[in-house]
């Protein structure tokens, strides 16, 4: 089952030019099983969410994109934002709380450098990244984000070796053009957000890259 678990829509995400429905019907174009809408620093209401489920015949399912002093996790299973959840801290003990689970997405961003001394070598960068406090906290580390180049990726998978830490993959889409280009595949059937966070905490799941990333 192919789930992309991280993307965005317009209005609720400022910087994304799709709406719910284009993401959704664009998705379905993509041969994939669900979305999921995870917005920086909002949630959906959950009616909302299931009337576009109905309306679309396709599994959509809440999250969040949290933007914390070390880096953007995105969470499932929390329903409302609270005053101090940019503090990796305090998100970690409200997801504990809830039973949610944290990814760490597109771990490359305000680690990796532009440029390397010598292309590959970036073994004093990864030991700096692998000490980030946000890694102990989450489930998964998102080794594939469709917006990221090889290079970016290539890090953030190994970095998720370096932690033994899972991958999932998502095109972070914020244009029609970004969906279908990676998604996680689960081993069991996903029916909704309580399945998504079991299946998340077994760890049957795997990152699909299905079309290649863009080149930069």
């Amino acid at each position: 089952m192919l789930i992309d678990l991280h993307t965005h829509t317009h209005p609720l995400s400022h910087d994304s030019l799709l709406s719910p429905d284009e993401l959704i019907e664009a998705a379905k174009a993509s041969s994939l099983d669900a979305v999921c809408l995870t917005e920086h620093d909002f949630f959906w209401d959950h009616a909302e969410v299931a009337a576009l489920s109905k309306r679309h015949d396709f599994l959509v399912i809440p999250g969040i994109e949290v933007n914390t002093e070390d880096g953007h996790i995105v969470v499932f299973g929390l329903e409302r934002f609270v005053y101090g959840m940019h503090r990796l801290h305090e998100l970690a003990r409200l997801a504990e709380s809830a039973g949610a689970v944290m990814i760490a997405a597109h771990p490359y961003r305000r680690q990796l450098p532009f440029e390397l001394r010598h292309e590959g070598d970036w073994t004093d960068v990864l030991e700096r990244a692998a000490a980030n406090a946000a890694f102990a906290h989450v489930t998964a580390i998102e080794t594939h984000n469709g917006r990221g180049s090889d290079r970016e990726n290539a890090f953030a998978a190994e970095l998720a070796a370096r932690l033994k830490l899972p991958g999932t993959a998502a095109s972070d889409a914020h244009e029609r053009k970004d969906i279908g280009r990676c998604a996680t595949e689960f081993e069991r059937k996903v029916t909704d957000l309580d399945d998504l966070i079991t299946e998340l905490r077994a760890g049957r799941f795997k990152p699909a890259v299905l079309r290649p990333t863009p080149t930069r």
